[in-house]
């Protein structure tokens, strides 16, 4: 089972509490957000977070191939957004409308904006709603740019359009997504590298809209197994990839991979659980945030973050975390955390994590 089915069973955990967070100087730097789910510092010094939204009333069952049962069909609408965060408690929209999808459950998986990144002043995403299959006919999922100063966006390019025309070599019949499901995006020498977990690929994508498939990580294993990259990262010339792997959760079951910059699979480092987000800190060490480590179903509360030292030991760092969907360093040296990211409507929040010296 694949992102879509664990964010679901999350999000139904999420509306029961959590227990409470433990370990470092912990504050909420953001509430009242709708699924919080990657997050990058601007070049203004702001935070801007991409969000998930709440899917909609738009059915296309008729017209194209549909996400399937238990969770799909999916429902579209155009409730996801991009948030702006200044300092504690204040967030503006910076642009909103953009496409969001909502499983056939009520309380269910919503997928929209995934993740955002800049390239100079220019602010960029990638969306995970989109497409016909998540009930968003007209809009794919893609990179777009984004004007910060009147909230237009235009595509850069269509995703939906590139996973139709080249598959990967193992999909999972059982559990395919046919717009994908793009997770995380980063950016390397001007060009944008996503992660995309349904279909199990790593993407470059130029600022002219030409894109590449630089690793198929779905032909590495027999047909049938699941890994799924979701967060990726560059670091000291190597690219850095986590792994969701499948459901029931089986703790330790997760990697975190190295790769060039060409897709050439470098290294891996084992005993991580449901990855969703990767950073490193100035002294070089890895954070990797687990949205849920808990074994078979997930808890509420599973979520964590552990550091990997430069050992290579793996230490817990902070726990109690719910349904948390990314992970960025601050400027200020501190880790922030989309916590609540597949959760009811208006409880999302951001946490500040301070790094003790």
């Amino acid at each position: 089972m694949n992102t879509r089915h664990l964010l679901l069973t999350l999000s139904l955990l999420a509306a029961l509490g959590a227990s409470p967070i433990t370990a470092q100087q912990i504050s909420v730097y953001a509430s009242g957000l709708e699924g919080p789910r990657g997050l990058k510092f601007g070049p203004d010094g702001a935070l801007y977070v991409a969000e998930a939204g709440h899917g909609g009333l738009n059915s296309t069952i008729g017209q194209c191939p549909q996400v399937g049962p238990p969770v799909g069909p999916y429902h579209g609408g155009q409730t996801a957004r991009i948030s702006k965060i200044t300092g504690p408690g204040q967030r503006s929209t910076v642009v909103d409308g953009l496409p969001s999808g909502i499983s056939s459950l009520p309380s269910g998986d919503t997928e929209g904006v995934a993740d955002v990144a800049f390239v100079g002043n220019n602010l960029f995403a990638v969306l995970a709603g989109g497409g016909c299959s998540h009930g968003n006919r007209s809009m794919p999922n893609g990179v777009i740019r984004v004007d910060t100063h009147n909230g237009s966006w235009q595509y850069v390019d269509d995703l939906s359009a590139f996973f139709a025309l080249n598959p990967v070599a193992n999909p999972d019949p059982g559990d395919f997504e046919p717009d994908g499901t793009p997770f995380t995006m980063t950016v390397h020498d001007g060009h944008f590298f996503v992660a995309e977990a349904n279909h199990e690929q790593i993407l470059k994508v130029n600022p002219g809209g030409h894109t590449e498939r630089i690793l198929d990580l779905s032909a590495t294993h027999a047909p049938g197994e699941w890994i799924g990259p979701t967060a990726i990262t560059f670091h000291e010339g190597s690219f850095y990839f986590g792994t969701l792997n499948t459901f029931p959760i089986q703790p330790g079951a997760a990697s975190v991979y190295r790769i060039s910059e060409t897709g050439d699979i470098l290294g891996a480092m084992a005993g991580f659980t449901t990855v969703t987000g990767l950073a490193f800190d100035a002294k070089g060490r890895l954070y990797v945030l687990e949205m849920s480590a808990a074994p078979g179903f997930p808890s509420p509360g599973a979520g964590k973050i552990v550091r990997v030292n430069v050992s290579g030991q793996i230490d817990d760092f902070v726990t109690g975390l719910v349904v948390p969907t990314g992970l960025t360093m601050g400027p200020d040296g501190a880790l922030y955390v989309s916590n609540f990211g597949a959760a009811p409507p208006g409880l999302g929040q951001i946490l500040r994590i301070t790094i003790p010296d």
